[in-house]
């Protein structure tokens, strides 16, 4: 059990470093300073409640499956979709599978589950985390574009021909006729 206990914190640890790792495509795009895996990950999987809810999926499926969408990447980092072409990365399931070796069998089997789920995309709730994925990189993208990074344009034209659900594809509509600080004028305004 202390071997379990102390693998499973190393495994914390370990996911803790994708709060340092930055997104690399948006480097490519001339972004100085990204949003962090971490980052992308947390609104991913606010956006996946909503998409799950809209779509009539579980919400907290769905969510949870998006927050562990992109864990591995503390081992194979975030390759731009650029660098796919050239390097294969090995799956995220068996990366999934070397990360919880040796935790608690529970841990293990729930995030194994989870990203099993996300990347076999069968269920609803799948295709709503992926599609949340895809929602938050093209709103990430608006929000880029609004702080004057012009060269986003790639980022949201693919994250938009890759949305499946209804909802999400609704989602992205609003988003592109929505400037990304609508929101705060909304409020002064008492709208």
């Amino acid at each position: 059990m202390a071997e379990d206990l102390s693998r499973l914190t190393g495994l914390l640890y370990e996911l803790g470093v994708l709060k340092r790792y930055k997104r690399t495509g948006w480097l490519i795009a001339g972004v100085r300073d990204p949003e962090s895996i971490a980052d992308h990950s947390f609104r991913t999987a606010i956006i996946a409640t909503v998409i799950a809810t809209m779509e009539g999926a579980n919400p907290e499926r769905a969510a949870f499956m998006s927050l562990f969408h992109d864990t591995q990447e503390t081992r194979i980092t975030d390759i731009p979709y650029i660098g796919k072409r050239y390097v294969k990365a090995a799956s995220n399931e068996n990366v999934t599978r070397d990360q919880t070796a040796g935790i608690p069998e529970a841990v293990a089997a729930v995030i194994g589950s989870a990203v099993e789920e996300y990347e076999g995309h069968a269920t609803l709730e799948s295709r709503c985390a992926r599609d949340a994925d895809k929602l938050e990189c093209l709103v990430q993208a608006i929000e880029y574009r609004d702080q004057g990074h012009a060269n986003v344009q790639p980022w949201i034209d693919s994250s938009l021909a890759a949305l499946q659900t209804p909802t999400g594809r609704r989602l992205a509509e609003e988003a592109l006729k929505t400037g990304s600080l609508e929101w705060m004028s909304q409020i002064l305004n008492g709208d």
